[in-house]
């Protein structure tokens, strides 16, 4: 019936008296269905993929010509040839006495849902100060389609999904076969369930079915259905439903109570259970909690501004370590005067020296004096942290005033002390464990969308407008529940919006010195308001000055940055400070790596003949963890990284073994060849790695994703 709709607003232009008594009969069918979650899955999405390349037997739309604000031709064309810049088109479903001629650039690639589609990725850059720590990733595309690559490289292997789906407020907040779904049409709630059916049913096979997670945030408008389409989709699990105060003056409703509340559904997959967390299991008045967050450990090196050894020149001193045990032996006396060099200090045999030395190279500063560090060491509040691989750089770690302050006040205890010498702290809590489990209402301050949100957002990218980002610390709240105790954990969010969900994830790592990552994945659409402006611009999708106000490039990509540089895009140290689970300045960043991709469309017959590997081999990398060096050619015939190795030249098979032994680290050993014989060689001399053959294992699983 999604087509009849289509059809009546198409007969309300030729006869809008016509088209109004089409839709007055049809209007009464509309209710007539049957008890139960009912809606029309038989119209597949498309999607318009600016800048992608128009080859012949592509599915394309004809644009409206330049400067104009019209709606254009939704039909789809394929193209029959191409010569020099125009291209002779039909329409996919006509004669060829339908056939006209068009200008390449007034043609845009389509691919419909149905279609099956080889994808690749492009590399957009990456930004790193966290050494060995694996990338997040943020992938620009249609995120249907992302979904289906995520099958070939993360299936069954995802912890947890937390996504903000589109609210269909009829408010032109998300788009279905590109047009806006507007407030009035009859079948918004239809075409909705079908946009989401689609993509949860895909999250199946990325997600751990042994113990994984499912978040999904809603408001009111369609939380019913959701919770039904859930229930469908996933019969097996778990499910339940938090209410979540995140604007607590109020949204206005028109005539109706103003909205203050969305809500939470959690999906519990396999064996996953909801963690403790007292802040969420009772609340004061205020919406604090009643006992507070957990001992965490600070990064002693000084970040963001005035982080320079000349910046505090009394701050820059060694520590002596054991390399063996990890134990600190002594600290130094500042090095003054500052032109006084490093390697002037002895080192005592059989220990390491440790110097505030950032990840760019340059010599910092520690946050507190020597004198400071050594009262601190005597108690046991200072420690060694991890060892980087890739730079040689030992972090070293302490215990924040304010919680010394707490320990000396009771309210943490000293309860041992660990092989380093260091001390292991815990909360002194009178609640048992059944309080600290959450309850299904939220009422907390730092959830309010507007102040840790909205204003948070414009703190980092100042000039730069997103609507209605979640607040940082309630995303952070939900995801600690279930991935605390998960210090590796994969986590995905396929609406990634203004990246808040990545951004929480970094603020968990540093909370314990986790090693999570994140998996953004949005579009770059521009939104509807900017698009008019665009138009009348004589800009189209595609163009850079339109592409360049994306989201994702405008906002997603740019917060991530700065939210590990500390820096505004403009190079601005950020203002304020992060809050609430642990507190530190935001312009101090974080001790992580981002790696940006944009989705592309491969050939088959291109990727079976091994001209694709550019686009396929960031794939190869993230399903290998997405850590250490991307292996982006195979010049040599094979090649070896941190995490796996890839080989071509089946001939020096012996040579890339050898040092597939030789390396640790390696998780996967890519073989590309057409010879399952000589495949299944290789394979056997290496039975401790997995092993995946080229091309044949991509292409079978792009062909094996299925008609959603």
């Amino acid at each position: 019936m999604s087509r009849l709709t289509d059809l009546v607003r198409a007969a309300k232009q030729l006869d809008p008296s016509l088209g109004e008594d089409l839709e007055a009969e049809i209007r009464p069918l509309q209710k007539r269905l049957p008890f139960g979650l009912n809606f029309e899955r038989h119209a597949p999405e498309a999607v318009e993929l600016a800048g992608h390349k128009v080859r012949k037997g592509s599915k394309v739309r004809v644009l409206p010509p330049r400067g104009s604000t019209e709606r254009g031709d939704q039909r789809i064309w394929r193209v029959d040839a191409i010569t020099g810049d125009v291209a002779r088109v039909s329409l996919l479903d006509g004669s060829q006495d339908d056939s006209v001629i068009v200008a390449l650039e007034d043609l845009i690639l389509v691919a419909e849902f149905r279609d099956r589609i080889y994808p690749g990725l492009q590399p957009d850059g990456t930004v790193g100060r966290g050494g060995d720590k694996p990338f997040h990733t943020v992938i620009n595309g249609e995120n249907f389609h992302v979904l289906e690559q995520l099958t070939f490289t993360h299936s069954g292997s995802v912890d947890a999904i937390y996504i903000d789906p589109p609210y269909n407020s009829g408010a032109r907040d998300w788009k279905y076969n590109n047009d806006y779904v507007e407030g009035d049409d009859l079948y918004r709630h239809s075409k909705w369930l079908a946009f989401m059916e689609r993509r949860l049913k895909l999250t199946k096979r990325l997600l751990k079915p042994t113990g994984s997670i499912l978040i999904v945030t809603i408001d009111e408008k369609e939380y019913l259905r959701l919770g039904l389409l859930l229930e469908q989709t996933f019969p097996e699990a778990g499910i339940q439903m938090v209410s979540s105060v995140i604007a607590p003056g109020g949204q206005p409703r028109g005539n109706q109570m103003s909205r203050v509340e969305e809500y939470i559904f959690v999906v519990y997959i396999g064996d996953m259970k909801v963690g403790q967390d007292l802040r969420l299991a009772d609340a004061d008045s205020d919406g604090e909690p009643k006992v507070r967050k957990t001992v965490s450990w600070e990064n002693l090196i000084r970040r963001g501004t005035s982080a320079r050894r000349q910046d505090r020149e009394n701050q820059f001193y060694p520590f002596f370590v054991d390399p063996e045990s990890g134990r600190i032996i002594d600290i130094g006396e500042p090095l003054l005067p500052k032109s006084t060099p490093r390697s002037s200090v002895p080192v005592p045999p059989g220990q390491e020296i440790v110097w505030p030395i950032r990840s760019d190279g340059s010599e910092g500063r520690w946050r507190i004096s020597s004198s400071a560090s050594r009262k601190l060491l005597e108690r046991g509040f200072v420690r060694t942290g991890r060892l980087n691989k890739s730079t040689g750089q030992r972090a070293m770690n302490y215990v924040l005033r304010s919680d010394v302050a707490r320990i000396e006040a009771g309210e943490i205890e000293v309860a041992g002390r660990a092989e380093d010498g260091s001390a292991i702290l815990e909360r002194i809590s009178a609640e048992s464990s059944v309080a600290g489990t959450p309850k299904t209402v939220w009422n907390r301050e730092s959830h309010n969308a507007g102040n840790y949100g909205t204003a948070l957002v414009r703190r980092m990218l100042p000039g730069r407008a997103f609507p209605f980002p979640k607040s940082l610390y309630a995303v952070e709240d939900v995801l600690r529940l279930f991935v605390k105790n998960k210090p590796d954990a994969v986590i995905l969010d396929f609406f990634a919006g203004s990246g808040t969900t990545a951004h929480a994830v970094m603020r968990l790592n540093k909370q314990d010195n986790g090693r999570r990552q994140c998996i953004s994945v949005t579009n770059n659409e521009v939104s509807a308001e900017e698009q008019a402006q665009l138009r009348n611009q004589g800009l189209r999708p595609g163009d850079e000055a339109w592409e360049e106000l994306g989201i994702c490039e405008y906002v997603t990509k740019p917060r991530l940055r700065s939210a590990i540089d500390g820096r505004t895009p403009e190079g601005e140290p950020i203002k304020g400070e992060y809050k609430f689970a642990d507190e530190s300045s935001m312009s101090e960043g974080f001790d992580e790596n981002a790696a940006f991709f944009t989705l592309t469309y491969e050939s088959p017959w291109r990727v079976s003949t091994d001209r694709a590997f550019a686009a396929i081999a960031p794939m190869l990398w993230l399903r290998a963890g997405a850590v250490g060096r991307r292996i982006d050619s195979l010049s040599t015939g094979w090649d070896v990284s941190d995490s796996y190795g890839i080989i071509n030249d089946l001939d020096q098979s012996a040579q890339f073994i050898a040092e597939l032994e030789r390396s640790e680290g390696v998780r996967i050993a890519y073989v590309v060849t057409d010879d399952e014989g000589r495949y299944q060689q290789i394979a056997n001399e290496i039975p401790h790695l997995e092993t995946v053959r080229l091309y044949e294992d991509y292409l079978r699983n792009c062909e094996s994703v299925g008609d959603y």
